[in-house]
């Protein structure tokens, strides 16, 4: 049995954790640069507001109190969600991450009863050790435990924990209620294609014969079926497995085209990526620097170029990195235009412990590589102790254009030394 955990609103339920005058309160969360809404309150959403609302649309709503809009505060959920999985791994050493609000959960050795009492204890005690409400489903599959997940979360009478046999009546009732769209995996297009087979809901598509649908759509939708006939057909990707690049980028709070300010946008991002590099063990050959300008603005002259930088030596060193990421943006920077958006990416990524050396490597340049090895360690064990940011190459202008708008973020509680929060007495 695997069960699926999924945080209640998660990044308004991560606010509320820390200011429960929010509770009731029809609360959304905005996007990059205080946008749109990207996260609503069950309040929020009984008002009619729809996922994606621009947050000018709603202005008359806050002006008149009716509804609060708060700016991401993505160093909170980040650390929160770390705070969940924490909580569940005490109750089970397969704790698998599937995205910042979900994990599935291992319940494998129990029998039926246990499960479902060890499933309600899950239920429980992340709320009370991270104060953020979840539901909790648990099934023979992953396709199931979604389904047993969403109706834990949306029908009352299971109070939040859904827990699903491969067969019975209770599990045949669930899939006859489900529509086909609801499945994981099942994208609108094939909803449609389906349809035309006469397959609606998510029991017409278990009762299906797998072969046949292999052949006419793909393996995927095959292993989604015989998941919904309790066979185990879909494992996660490794977590922890290297990525192939690592990407670092964010739009600008204005449009900007000084080149300090580019220059100040493209080392923050240049340094984050060299620190997700040795988070992983890898080591960039390349450096790939971009700039954008925003395509919907017809009145301003449009240039998004891009430059690769190949880098002397595989490395993960932040010195060399923001070297190259230097020598792209120079190459690219043109006068006369107003950016929206730069990154840095980091390109053909190898194995730090498989490095291939020098031929006519020496002693010299062993001792030089360890060195560095080692300040880099430094630099980030102090980042993690202090807080990102402590000691980096630069500094920030304060203000700039491209840092993020977010006038209305929160504290962020549990990170911050000097964000924590103060209790008067």
């Amino acid at each position: 049995m695997i069960g699926l955990v999924d945080c209640n609103n998660f990044y308004v339920s991560c606010e509320r954790a820390f200011q429960p005058r929010l509770e009731g309160v029809p609360v959304g969360v905005m996007s990059n640069n205080d946008g749109c809404v990207i996260a609503r309150s069950e309040e929020l959403k009984a008002l009619g507001v729809a996922m994606g609302t621009p947050a000018f649309e709603l202005r008359p709503l806050v002006d008149r109190d009716r509804i609060r809009l708060l700016s991401s505060n993505y160093e909170l959920y980040g650390d929160m969600s770390t705070r969940v999985r924490e909580a569940l791994e005490e109750f089970s050493a397969g704790v698998e991450p599937y995205s910042i609000d979900e994990m599935f959960v291992r319940f494998d050795g129990f029998d039926a009863a246990t499960t479902r009492a060890l499933a309600r204890t899950l239920y429980r005690n992340v709320r009370r050790f991270t104060g953020i409400p979840v539901g909790v489903g648990v099934a023979p599959t992953r396709t199931l435990a979604k389904l047993a997940n969403r109706a834990a979360k949306r029908q009352p009478g299971y109070d939040g924990v859904c827990v699903l046999a491969a067969e019975g009546d209770e599990t045949r009732r669930l899939l006859e209620r489900t529509a086909l769209g609801d499945v994981w995996g099942v994208g609108r297009r094939l909803v449609e294609r389906l349809g035309l087979q006469g397959i609606e809901t998510a029991w017409d598509l278990r009762q299906a014969d797998p072969g046949p649908l292999r052949r006419r759509f793909s393996v995927t939708l095959e292993r989604t079926v015989r998941e919904l006939q309790g066979l185990p057909c879909i494992e996660l990707n490794d977590a922890d497995e290297p990525r192939r690049r690592i990407m670092t980028s964010r739009s600008f709070g204005r449009l900007t085209g000084e080149p300090a300010e580019l220059q100040d946008a493209i080392r923050q991002h240049a340094q984050r990526g060299a620190e997700k590099l040795r988070r992983q063990d890898s080591l960039a050959r390349a450096v790939l620097v971009f700039l954008q300008t925003h395509p919907h603005r017809a009145d301003l002259p449009q240039y998004s170029p891009s430059r690769i930088i190949e880098l002397a030596e595989p490395t993960d060193d932040s010195r060399p990195i923001l070297a190259a990421a230097r020598q792209g943006l120079d190459a690219i920077y043109r006068r006369g235009y107003r950016f929206m958006k730069a990154g840095v990416m980091l390109l053909d990524l190898v194995d730090a412990n498989r490095r291939q050396l020098p031929l006519l490597d020496t002693p010299e340049g062993a001792a030089r590589r360890d060195r560095d090895h080692r300040l880099m360690a430094t630099l980030d064990a102090l980042n993690r102790r202090m807080g990102r940011g402590t000691v980096r190459l630069g500094v920030p202008r304060e203000n700039a254009a491209w840092h993020l708008r977010c006038a209305h973020r929160t504290p962020r509680w549990t990170t911050r030394w000097g964000e924590l929060p103060r209790v008067r007495t």
